[in-house]
């Protein structure tokens, strides 16, 4: 596996790759991330991934400095999964001036669910996906359905660029007793830990009512964010969406069968954690 730092090598190494499939990570590789590289396989080659903890999308308070960072280990996960090239930049490697120019998502997309608790976030997130894109030039990019709304903004950046992209989702990578795999897990005690299924179990209940023709969206979303609190649990969001464009759907959209998903973010402890569920 080849490790370059800069653009330019980076540029170099894929001159005339055609078929490049490419997989942005912020390090700390878990399971999860490791099963896009094998779906990324399936759809392109050679396959890219990058390392890079990206300052634009945390926010003043969040966990930039204390974000995990494992990059040894890293780099050993992704050479037994085949990773042709790792691009891992520093900021000034991929920031040498202010990033004054940003990628702004509509305020219907971008500023609510995750972007309502998190200002700046998709911001931060669209601008630095698109800065790959235009160092890496993939032909297909996979990102996965755990950050439900950020692969829909992506998804719809690429569109309305008309980049020459294609997305593709990656089913939610969960342990055994259901957790959504992500690298702030290991934020958890192990209290926590036992604990934090339940999140998921939430979201299932949700889906099981909404399948079973329970009419009062609202209730049903304040019902679960009450049963969490009780749990000790601080919840920013239960929410039922639609799937084409993350808007609440109405009674008519949920009695002619409209693809639906279930979002939620809360915190146990001082670790958030987010998850969702298509319906």
């Amino acid at each position: 596996m080849k490790i370059v730092t800069t653009i330019e090598e980076l540029r170099n190494q894929l001159h005339g790759q055609l078929r490049t499939a490419f997989v942005a990570t912020m390090g700390n590789l878990h399971e999860g991330h490791l099963s896009l590289m094998r779906l990324a396989k399936k759809h392109g080659d050679p396959v890219v991934a990058s390392i890079f903890v990206n300052r634009l999308q945390f926010g003043p308070n969040e966990d930039f400095d204390q974000y995990p960072r494992t990059f040894r280990a890293d780099v050993e996960k992704l050479e037994k999964e085949g990773v042709y090239v790792l691009f891992a930049p520093t900021e000034k490697d991929l920031y040498p001036e202010p990033q004054e120019f940003r990628v702004q998502p509509p305020e219907n997309l971008g500023d609510v669910l995750e972007g309502k608790f998190r200002p700046g976030f998709f911001n931060g997130v669209t601008t630095v996906v698109l800065k790959l894109f235009s160092s890496i030039s993939p032909k297909v990019a996979v990102f996965g359905k755990k950050d439900y709304q950020q692969l829909m903004i992506v998804r719809n950046m690429c569109r309305q660029f008309a980049l020459p992209v294609e997305i593709v989702a990656a089913e939610t990578y969960r342990a055994e007793d259901g957790l959504a795999l992500s690298s702030r897990n290991m934020y958890l005690s192990p209290e926590q830990r036992k604990e934090a299924p339940f999140l998921y179990q939430t979201l299932q209940y949700v889906a099981a009512q909404v399948q079973g023709g329970y009419p009062d969206v609202f209730k049903l979303e304040k019902h679960a964010m009450d049963n969490l609190a009780k749990r000790g649990w601080i919840p920013d969001y239960v929410s039922i969406r639609k799937q084409i464009n993350l808007q609440p759907p109405t009674a008519g959209d949920i009695a002619e069968g409209e693809p639906l998903v279930v979002l939620a973010a809360a915190r146990l402890g001082d670790t958030r954690l987010i998850d969702n569920l298509e319906i």
